[in-house]
């Protein structure tokens, strides 16, 4: 059962075994797994219900914006340099997502093993990874999904001598429409919506959209034991005024990188290591536009079908920092959200619109070492403070560099920074340009698509704030299942990890309820 804010007539009061809170890649794993069980399921989700079969997901940038992008996709850091990209739908980010599914690497996992993390190794987790990609059809993506653009870095790619890997991706009938970040339209990109969300409503499990969590509640021991909830009113975004109260053996926090810390803040709930909200990584995204001869259309299949891990593993002289730390791709954006990202004003944007089919890109996601910080405002509203700085902003850098190198070797006219004042290079001998661009304070937009570690899992509950059973160390019965336990991020896509991981955190919840 599914319920929207058109049905809520009145205040809900309900009991269950578990209310998971998010409806993503961790929310939803685990609400189908323990309503599989047998368990009581009730998933809150914040946004809305949108599917492909009401012709809600209708490829329209400005109409998709506002469906399923928290913030309507115009939330960030508070210096303004960092765009904060998540979803806010039944799904999760997994509607918008590119599909690519990454395995987190056995040497990142081994790292969070060094800081206390039991039980997710790759070994711990490979069971796991293989029960996802067989339901989700993970597989590499195949020749007839390369479009234009990722044959043209394949090409600027071998000329460089990098190594280059046709990108996993969890798709089934795609149609090669373009629109993958936009929601599908023909429900082929195997998102939480259409995979794991059914799978727990056809289980028994409960979802209410549109339905904000306001608080966390406990007992008098401090046990977790439901939450407080406001039913909004999906076209304004504000309360209808309708609540829900919900009690429940245990609670499952899964609202997302950059919602899940906001809740535990806003819920009061304890934090004596001080670490909630603390160490927010988020994977900032560089990218780089360039003009070709011929025509691109960027916009055109899947995007990133091919890519380059040669420089995940940043490389050091000691402790200088050579090269590296981030993944290479081409990129891809429709053309109206290619006009926004463009430099320039008036006739000089107008110049750069009248070749947009001439026009690709590169994108890269850098392995962030130097995290920010989610805290409340007076209001009780979120505050991201985050800056690209020390060796992420060296790793940036590199990252446009190679960008840079990669588009030139693939035959473009002129590259094309999305700085203020739209710097250009049009060959090798003027990349080092970039170690001057300034990437401050707005004058260069990231995304940051990939949010972690506000939550991070660890041993010492002095340094860390959940288990490695996701229950947290101060509040039993509450279980974290989303990227904000990762210590650090997982250097590649985590949509893949995170439903790994809350295969482990399903596993502990139900060794909880017995």
């Amino acid at each position: 059962m599914i319920l929207e804010y058109t049905g809520v007539t009145a205040d809900r009061h309900e009991r269950v075994d578990v209310v998971v809170i998010g409806s993503g890649c961790g929310g939803a794993t685990v609400a189908k797994e323990l309503a599989a069980a047998g368990h009581s399921v009730l998933i809150l989700e914040r946004g809305g219900y949108y599917t492909s079969g009401r012709g809600d997901l209708d490829q329209r940038a400005d109409d998709m914006l506002a469906r399923i992008d928290g913030g309507r996709g115009l939330d960030t850091t508070t210096n303004g340099q960092i765009g904060l990209l998540y979803g806010n739908c039944v799904g999760g980010a997994s509607v918008h997502y590119w599909a690519d599914s990454w395995r987190i690497p056995a040497d990142r996992c081994a790292r969070y093993a060094t800081l206390g993390v039991e039980g997710h190794e790759d070994s711990d987790l490979a069971p796991h990874y293989a029960r996802i990609e067989r339901d989700l059809n993970v597989h590499p993506a195949p020749p007839e999904y390369y479009n234009r653009m990722n044959l043209l870095f394949d090409q600027g790619a071998g000329r460089l001598g990098w190594h280059v890997e046709p990108v996993p991706q969890a798709r089934k009938g795609c149609l090669k429409s373009g629109h993958c970040y936009q929601g599908c339209s023909f429900d082929a990109k195997q998102s939480q919506l259409v995979t794991h969300i059914p799978d727990a409503l056809a289980a028994g499990a409960v979802l209410f959209a549109d339905c904000r969590v306001d608080a966390i509640t406990t007992d008098a021991g401090g046990r977790a034991s439901g939450v407080r909830a406001s039913f909004l009113d999906r076209r304004s975004g504000r309360p209808s005024g309708h609540t829900l109260v919900a009690e429940s053996r245990c609670v499952v926090l899964a609202a997302g990188g950059y919602g899940s810390a906001v809740i535990w803040l806003r819920s009061r709930l304890p934090n004596g290591s001080g670490q909630v909200g603390k160490n927010l990584y988020c994977n900032p995204v560089p990218y780089l536009h360039a003009i070709f001869p011929d025509v691109v259309e960027q916009w055109s299949n899947i995007p990133t079908a091919t890519g380059t891990s040669d420089f995940r593993l940043a490389r050091y002289d000691g402790d200088r920092y050579l090269e590296g730390g981030y993944l290479l791709h081409p990129n891809q954006l429709q053309p109206e959200l290619l006009a926004v990202t463009l430099p320039g004003f008036g006739i000089e944007h107008r110049r750069l619109m009248d070749v947009l089919p001439r026009m690709g890109g590169a994108v890269a996601w850098i392995d962030d070492e130097m995290p920010g910080e989610i805290t409340l405002d007076r209001r009780g509203r979120p505050l991201y403070h985050y800056e690209i700085r020390g060796v992420d902003e060296l790793k940036t850098r590199d990252a446009m560099k190679k960008q840079a190198l990669v588009l030139l070797a693939a035959g473009a006219t002129e590259v094309i920074i999305p700085d203020t004042p739209g710097t250009r290079i049009r060959d090798q001998h003027e990349i080092a340009r970039l170690d001057d661009v300034d990437i401050a304070n707005g004058a260069f937009l990231f995304g940051a698509p990939h949010p972690a570690g506000s939550l991070r899992m660890g041993a010492d509950a002095r340094t860390s704030v959940v288990r490695s059973t996701h229950e947290a160390h101060e509040v039993p019965g509450l279980f974290v299942a989303d990227p904000s336990a990762f210590p650090l991020p997982p250097s590649v896509d985590p949509s893949l990890g995170i439903m790994a991981w809350s295969y482990v955190a399903a596993n502990a919840v139900r060794a909880h309820l017995g």
